[in-house]
């Protein structure tokens, strides 16, 4: 009796935990490159893992990203505002599985491990990874 408890208490835990979507989070990015960019695991509200744009009308070509959560609501949206007297046009796409929104920060890692590689042969040296 005390496994089936045990079962049913593991079971449990693995539902609440599948049920949590995890998102690639990206405060702002600008040319493609997400700054201060992570993972973060979304609350049972949110739904959906989002891909953002936010273009000012003054400036016509600046356009800043944002990754993250968001209400499923919100998707497919374009929102219209103003800050500070300059107009903005944003729109959120999104996506329902695992870090759809974009790359995680293995990637970023394994570059570096690579620049490192290249640095290190072309130094002469022998290094180790």
């Amino acid at each position: 009796m005390i496994n089936f408890w045990k079962a049913v208490t593991l079971l449990s835990a693995v539902i609440a935990a599948a049920q949590c979507l995890t998102c690639r989070q990206c405060p702002v990015g600008i040319f493609g490159t997400c700054l201060l960019g992570s993972d973060v695991t979304c609350n049972n509200a949110t739904e959906s893992c989002y891909r953002g744009e936010a273009q000012f009308n003054a400036t016509g070509t600046l356009t800043l990203h944002t990754r993250g959560c968001l209400d499923s609501d919100l998707c497919g949206k374009t929102l219209t505002g103003s800050i500070l007297g300059a107009g903005y046009t944003s729109s959120f796409q999104c996506c329902t599985t695992n870090l759809c929104n974009g790359a995680g920060s293995v990637q970023i890692s394994v570059i570096a491990a690579l620049c490192c590689a290249v640095l290190a042969s072309s130094l002469g040296g022998t290094w180790e990874l």
